[in-house]
């Protein structure tokens, strides 16, 4: 009897996977549609898992905060005055004497400090930014007191520039600025060549990068564009060797500061120092020194705190 017994259950749990007990319900037929349910695999009535999100699309390509006519940037034609010798007005600037030369490209103003010496002189060129043109830009900005305070020895130069997006570069070629000033009768020195630019006068100086005279670059809060030309000027052209950029930043400090972070030989402070004796050695020599301003985008220019000490930083000569 007990053989019996076991028999019977050895063939129920061959066909059972459970054993069976007297409460379980009734198995149902199958609908004629079924088919008999195959071993799976492990996990296979695990939820599915969530979808993968969607890719994040790559961030748009960077846009100026100063949206520029790309054909703006394209070197125009000569403009040729109608004579040989281009008309200047001449008058004594706290003490150093001011020409004023008038050209079919607007005005450019030159100031020849006092104790000027030619012999080893350089060229500062002074780029204005929108709103305002030479002429203002050398009044309310008292550009001839801040030149002075630099005690440089070079000749200065502020010619018209874009007063604004729908305006084009009056001086493409800096050849053509530098002939204007020779067809005025004012001779330019041979020493360092040193190009400053506030704002919207990156569209004028990213033309002048590949200018074989060209040796030093300050951007005042000017990094809005124009990175390709200026990484020709100090890190892929063919003179890059040879160049320093100096970067100050308010409103555009995020630009600035990433474009400096691309290079391991820049150099970055926070704060204008009140002398140029506040710049550390490693700062002075940098081939690109970043410098995020306490002071604001206009006052970078106009509070005569900023431009006579950036200025003793430059290959020029002092008084």
């Amino acid at each position: 009897m007990k053989l019996f017994v076991a028999v019977v259950a050895g063939v129920l749990g061959a066909v059972t996977p459970h054993a069976v007990r007297a409460d379980d319900p009734p198995p149902t037929a199958p609908d004629d549609d079924d088919t008999a349910d195959e071993p799976g695999t492990p996990g296979e009535n695990e939820p599915p898992p969530p979808a993968a999100p969607a890719p994040t699309p790559a961030p748009a390509p960077h846009r100026a905060r100063l949206s520029v006519n790309p054909h703006l940037h394209l070197p125009r034609p000569r403009v040729e005055d109608d004579d040989g010798r281009l008309e200047k007005k001449e008058d004594t600037v706290l003490g150093g004497k001011h020409f004023r030369i008038r050209t079919a490209r607007g005005a450019v103003h030159v100031w020849v400090p006092p104790d000027y010496d030619r012999e080893t002189a350089g060229t500062v060129i002074y780029v204005h930014g929108y709103y305002t043109d030479a002429d203002g830009a050398w009044r309310e900005h008292e550009l001839a007191r801040q030149f002075k305070a630099s005690h440089q020895n070079a000749l200065f130069i502020v010619p018209d520039a874009p007063a604004g997006n729908d305006d084009a570069v009056q001086w493409p070629a800096l050849k053509d600025l530098r002939r204007a000033v020779s067809r005025a009768n004012i001779h330019l020195p041979d020493g360092p060549v040193v190009v400053i630019g506030h704002s919207g006068a990156f569209r004028t100086v990213m033309q002048w990068v590949d200018h074989r005279l060209v040796d030093q670059i300050i951007l005042l809060d000017a990094l809005y564009a124009g990175e390709a030309a200026f990484d020709e000027f100090i890190a892929s052209g063919k003179r890059a060797d040879d160049h320093k950029l100096v970067v100050v930043a308010a409103s555009t400090a995020e630009e600035s500061a990433s474009f400096a972070r691309r290079y391991k030989f820049a150099v970055a402070r926070e704060r204008m120092p009140a002398t140029s004796g506040g710049f550390t050695r490693r700062e002075r020599g940098a081939k690109l020194l970043y410098i995020r301003s306490q002071f604001e985008h206009m006052a970078i220019v106009t509070s005569g705190k900023v431009i006579p000490t950036l200025l003793r930083l430059t290959p020029l000569k002092a008084l």
